[in-house]
């Protein structure tokens, strides 16, 4: 049950006679009734109230919603209520906003707008009249307007001659449903005939502030309640999120999965990729500048790593480039092209099999597109999908705002994960104002923790079962 639910629960165990307990000492409602009728009487015999708002209609058994104790009594809204809608006056925007802002000026919801002047000088309950809060309840239907202020004619206001009485029914107002009692879809209203057809389960008057102190006392705690749910909430939608990404960072740090003595080191793995590199530039795949290590220092380490692992630069395992954007006005570039093309916001931290745009090979040819091998792992370099990532599953190529890479001996799955740990600093890392970016040069100077190459199949085994079960919890 959430806060909300609660309360309308401990507003409906008010209004039926179950949330505080009867005293048989209390003068019944009957005679509060009565008092009600007489003050009533006394007021049209004054000229203050016409002959017709002493009508009363009865109240049938079908029409009775549900059972009240023996010394409440049903009655009609405007039986126990004195009308003083007669005496709003609107007052448009243009002509307030010439008004020295002192009073109060109420409108169908509340406070709206402040007047130097004010119509009502005690305390009265306002009632929305008309606006679609009547349906959806978004804020209270019924409040009491203390001090001096201005009422338009979007309210109804109404006078009760007891204020004990005035708060009873200010809850009992919020508490029900009004929806038999307005007219109108498109333009809700609630008008005076209909609001004072109303049934009202009325108490005794003693029991109306035993009631009104208890939901007063159990409402903050209600609220109290409410913040912790959402805290609650809050902290439940998040925690997937934060498991993610505290079994990526365990992941990369080496406390994930227990290391083995007996997995070759990654100093003989970093070996293995230097030879590969020096391989590649003979056939003339690389320069000898990519053989080129720049020392890691120790302030650029953050953080310790075990003893089988090594320190290196993402540029030092693997080859490293970003893509581009053929120019879009031409046709020999787009049409029946064969080639996907990828853009940033197709990355999904997966596998990618498909890209919406198709490019051609003239494409490739002419503007030096990069062609990605299946295998392949790509991140996000520009703007709100900076660090995004994700492995080619198929042959394809990618525009400016992407780099992949092609590692060298290496697990590419581990350096996908690793790319999803680093996110956060990625971004941080991002240049550009309004469209922030990391260059390829960072990129392949950012420092990076390899552990030997058995161990990196444990440590993605390891964190997709994880993941898995995180998925369970969403």
């Amino acid at each position: 049950m959430n806060a909300q639910q609660l309360k309308n629960s401990i507003l409906q165990e008010a209004i039926e006679g179950r949330l505080v307990p009867q005293d048989p000492n209390d003068e019944p409602a009957s005679v509060l009734l009565e008092r009600i009728r007489e003050e009533k009487r006394r007021l049209v015999k004054e000229g203050k109230l016409k002959k017709k708002d002493l009508e009363e209609n009865p109240i049938s058994e079908d029409e009775i919603p549900f059972d009240i104790p023996e010394s409440w009594e049903w009655v009609r809204f405007g039986t126990i209520t004195i009308n003083r809608d007669s005496e709003r006056i609107p007052l448009s925007v243009d002509e307030r906003s010439k008004l020295t802002k002192t009073f109060d000026y109420y409108g169908a919801s509340g406070v709206i707008d402040k007047v130097d002047r004010y119509l009502f000088d005690k305390p009265l309950l306002l009632i929305g009249e008309d606006g679609a809060n009547l349906i959806n309840r978004s804020t209270p239907i019924a409040f009491i307007a203390k001090g001096k202020y201005w009422v338009n004619n979007h309210a109804h206001v109404l006078d009760y001659n007891n204020e004990d009485l005035m708060q009873y029914v200010c809850w009992y107002i919020n508490a029900i449903s009004l929806v038999d009692y307005i007219t109108g879809t498109a333009q809700p209203k609630m008008n005076q005939e209909k609001m004072n057809s109303i049934m009202v389960a009325l108490p005794p008057l003693a029991e109306q502030k035993r009631i009104v102190a208890k939901i007063e006392e159990l409402l903050p705690k209600v609220e109290e309640y409410g913040k912790a749910q959402d805290a609650l909430d809050k902290l439940n939608a998040e925690l997937p999120e934060r498991l993610k990404k505290s079994i990526l960072q365990e992941a990369i740090s080496g406390r994930l999965v227990p290391q083995d003595p007996n997995d070759e080191p990654a100093s003989i793995l970093l070996d293995k990729i230097r030879a590969e590199k020096a391989k590649l530039v003979k056939e003339g795949k690389l320069k000898k500048k990519d053989l080129e290590e720049t020392p890691i220092s120790e302030d650029e380490r953050p953080f310790n790593i075990p003893d089988s692992w090594e320190w290196c630069k993402l540029g030092w395992i693997g080859d490293w480039g970003a893509g581009a954007t053929p120019a879009k006005g031409n046709p020999e570039f787009y049409d029946n092209g064969t080639i996907p093309w990828l853009r940033t916001g197709e990355l999904n931290n997966g596998y990618l099999y498909d890209s919406e745009i198709k490019v051609t090979p003239k494409a490739l040819e002419k503007c030096s597109l990069r062609m990605c091998e299946i295998g392949d792992v790509l991140i996000a370099m520009y703007g709100a999908t900076i660090g995004k990532t994700a492995i080619a599953g198929i042959k394809l190529t990618t525009n400016q705002a992407c780099c992949a890479c092609t590692p060298y001996c290496l697990y590419n799955k581990y350096l996908m994960y690793f790319l999803m740990a680093s996110k956060k600093t990625f971004t941080e890392m991002g240049e550009g104002g309004a469209q922030p970016n990391i260059s390829r040069e960072k990129i392949i100077a950012f420092p990076f923790p390899l552990p030997p190459l058995a161990e990196q199949k444990r440590i993605v085994a390891k964190i997709e079962q994880l993941l898995g079960e995180i998925e369970k919890l969403k």
